[in-house]
């Protein structure tokens, strides 16, 4: 591992003019028009995309498949809700679909009061029953503390990654195959790379940890290269992004939830977490010089839930309340066990690329290299087209 200082990302003042993304991300590519690679990136990515109809069928294929694996099962299908837009409206749709979810939220420490309402309200209204994974608060705290000293950009990496983790292990448990997902192309899917992580590099999050941690990390789901593959090879256990198979509009949803679950709003993207909020309104902007809202609100430009003048007079707004933000501040600095003065220290380190800390880049090409070589052979023999 060498030791290495990322720069700060520049501070070019040029627009896209097709969405809101700027020169806070370096990497970013204008043509002559001034339209950004992220504009030309969408189109490619939809261009690939099936048809209305095409979608329709998948669908219903889908949800035929997830009910015959359910058959005499307790459930059918694993969801991980956290009280957001996208996680919620798919717990709606599933009621709709008259499936038989394991419903899942996991606790590590940061809800904030109105999530969790919500989060019950959402079961109640459905009837379904809501199942807590509580992450042990001593490592996961430890392990969260060691990424701020890491000064790294993704802090959310330990809460992406374990959720992950314990997903797939509840679905294992209960012989399920199928967790449904709210991820989807239409609001999420412009994000530099620089501004993020890959969320399953076990071995980037252990460097990290034996680093700059102090207790042994024993019960957190981790998962690294090897046990996902045991999970999706051999347990057959995959995720459905199933906002892609329907013309996923956020307001609507939105509007849907407030009414059919009494729903209510956080007032940003991930807000339903304490940290996240604190994270994507304070430290990306403060420390990284990244407003995440740019990424966001160009992804509904992009799918056509917003005006680029709408997001504009948006990102003329704070992220979030600025007294809130100090609140905020003070209660994630104590929760996590820093003083003052420590706090400020570790958001005034330099700024490092996850990268230094050592990565499963050769773990992860073996990988590919024998589901490759399988592929080959199982075609060979006639068992795979």
């Amino acid at each position: 591992m060498t030791e290495a200082t990322s720069p700060l990302p520049t501070s070019s003042t040029r627009v896209c003019t097709r969405t809101v993304m700027d020169g806070s991300d370096p990497d970013i590519v204008f043509d002559e028009e001034g339209v950004s690679n992220h504009w030309h990136e969408y189109q490619a990515l939809m261009a690939t995309q099936p048809d209305a109809g095409q979608k329709k069928a998948r669908l219903e294929k889908l949800l035929a498949d997830i009910k015959a694996d359910g058959a005499g099962k307790d459930y059918d299908c694993v969801i991980g809700l956290s009280g957001g837009v996208d996680s919620s409206y798919v717990t709606w749709l599933a009621k709709q679909w008259d499936l038989r979810p394991l419903i899942v939220h996991f606790d590590n420490g940061w809800n904030n009061e109105l999530a969790v309402r919500n989060i019950e309200n959402i079961c109640k209204k459905l009837g379904f029953e809501l199942h807590t994974f509580v992450m042990d608060w001593e490592e996961f705290r430890d392990l969260q503390r060691s990424y701020f000293k890491a000064s790294v950009v993704d802090l959310e990496v330990p809460t992406d990654h374990m959720i992950s983790g314990a997903l797939y292990r509840l679905a294992a448990q209960h012989k399920l195959k199928y967790m449904l997902s709210g991820l989807n192309f239409a609001t999420e899917s412009v994000m530099p790379p620089s501004w993020n992580y890959a969320k399953f590099d076990l071995e980037n999050i252990r460097n990290i940890h034996k680093k700059f941690g102090t207790k042994p990390l024993k019960k957190l789901p981790a998962l690294g290269v090897w046990q996902k593959a045991w999970y999706q090879l051999i347990r057959g256990i995959h995720s459905e992004a199933v906002l892609d198979l329907i013309d996923y509009n956020k307001a609507e949803a939105k509007a849907l939830l407030i009414r059919e679950l009494d729903w209510v709003d956080y007032g940003g993207k991930h807000y339903e977490s304490l940290f996240t909020r604190f994270y994507q309104g304070y430290i990306l902007p403060r420390k990284f010089g990244v407003d995440k809202r740019k990424a966001h609100l160009s992804n509904l430009i992009l799918s056509g839930q917003m005006t680029r003048d709408e997001a504009l007079r948006e990102l003329q707004q704070p992220t979030y309340d600025e007294v809130l933000q100090e609140r905020d501040k003070a209660y994630v600095r104590k929760k996590l066990g820093f003083t003052e003065s420590e706090f400020e220290a570790v958001l005034n380190l330099p700024n490092q690329r996850h990268e230094v800390y050592g990565t499963d880049k050769t773990q992860r090409e073996r990988y590919f290299r024998i589901v490759g070589a399988l592929g080959k052979a199982m075609r060979a023999v006639g068992l795979k087209r």
